[in-house]
Parts: structure tokens; C-alpha cells; sequence
């Protein structure tokens, strides 16, 4: 049996849309980051590599990979290339984290606690996030704007203006898990 144009049409197209909804921040995100290759560049950017060679080297990735993520993280405001020439080279370009790219440090540090907690190496962390000034560990939250630290079975999910799904309703979704 073959479909054709008109057996569209006989099949409506559900109106809820699935993880590429465009309204949703989650799936926005997840277009540009969510590739284990992608964070992993961007988690170079923030230990100092700027360069394809030294992203390549301390990451393994294939070249073609490691060229078509980048090119996604300059398009998406992530990186940016900077040209530069050393004495009898040609141009080359490395790669510098923008200010989209600088706020992205909360979400690898998110994911570094989880991982810490849940996925542990046997190692210890490899990586510790600290108050520079003191030294002092740090750890991921939701903080009011009053700076008041708010548990994770008391934060309520609500829809906001760019929700389209009128049946998503506010949720507690650890409140009743965690009594």
C-alpha cells in the first residue's frame, strides 16, 4: 500500500507537539546542547581550550564531530571565532565563550552535582566548584530573588506565558514523592 498527499489529510496532526517544541526552554536547549560531544566542548571552554587542535587532542573527538559542533555553537551564540596567525602560518581560528556561553557554567555545574551524587567514579569528583575567595564548596540551587535557598520539594513547576498546552496545570512534582 502506498500513502500519498491526500492520506495526510485523513490523519490530523495531533495538536500537542513532541520534544521539539519551539515554546518550550527545555527543548530549545536541548537543540543546541544536547549531544554528549556539545557539553563536553563547552566544558573544555570553561577549563581554558580556545583552540580546534586542543579540543580535539583532549577530547578524542573525530574532526568532522568536533567541526560540526563548533559550527552549531557559534550559530547558536555559545562560542565565538576568533581569527589568528602564528608567524608563517596561515589564518586559523580558535574559540572563546560568549556571555550565553558564560551562563551556561550553573548547568555543567548542575550537572557535575548530579553526577557526583548519582553516577559517582569510585574517584571522587574530578572537578570541584568553589567561592573563589574562600575556598569554601558550592553547590547548585533554586535561590528567590531575596537569595533565600528553596528545597527541591518545594518548588512548584507553573506555566508561563509561552505555555500552549492548556491542560498543564502547576505542578509540586517532589512534594507528594518526598512527604
Amino acid at each position: 500500500m502506498t500513502t500519498g498527499p491526500s492520506d495526510a489529510r485523513t490523519h490530523p496532526v495531533s495538536s500537542k507537539r513532541s520534544g521539539d517544541d519551539l515554546r518550550c526552554s527545555i527543548a530549545r536547549t536541548m537543540q543546541v546542547l544536547g549531544d554528549r560531544w556539545t557539553i563536553l566542548i563547552v566544558r573544555e571552554g570553561f577549563r581554558g581550550h580556545t583552540r580546534f587542535s586542543d579540543f580535539r587532542r583532549v577530547l578524542g573527538i573525530p574532526t568532522d564531530i568536533l567541526t560540526s559542533r563548533l559550527c552549531s555553537l557559534v550559530a547558536a551564540g555559545v562560542f565565538e571565532r576568533r581569527g589568528y596567525r602564528e608567524p608563517g602560518a596561515r589564518e586559523r581560528f580558535d574559540y572563546h565563550l560568549t556571555a550565553a556561553g558564560d551562563a551556561l557554567l550553573p548547568v555543567l555545574g548542575a550537572l557535575a552535582q548530579w553526577g557526583d551524587d548519582y553516577r559517582p567514579s569510585g574517584h571522587g569528583p574530578s572537578r570541584l566548584y568553589q567561592y573563589a575567595d574562600t575556598s569554601e564548596p558550592t553547590s547548585v540551587a533554586f535561590v528567590t530573588a531575596a537569595g533565600v535557598v528553596v528545597p527541591l520539594a518545594d518548588i512548584a513547576i507553573v506555566p508561563g506565558p509561552g505555555e500552549n498546552d492548556p491542560d498543564i496545570g502547576p505542578t509540586r512534582p517532589l512534594a507528594a514523592a518526598h512527604p
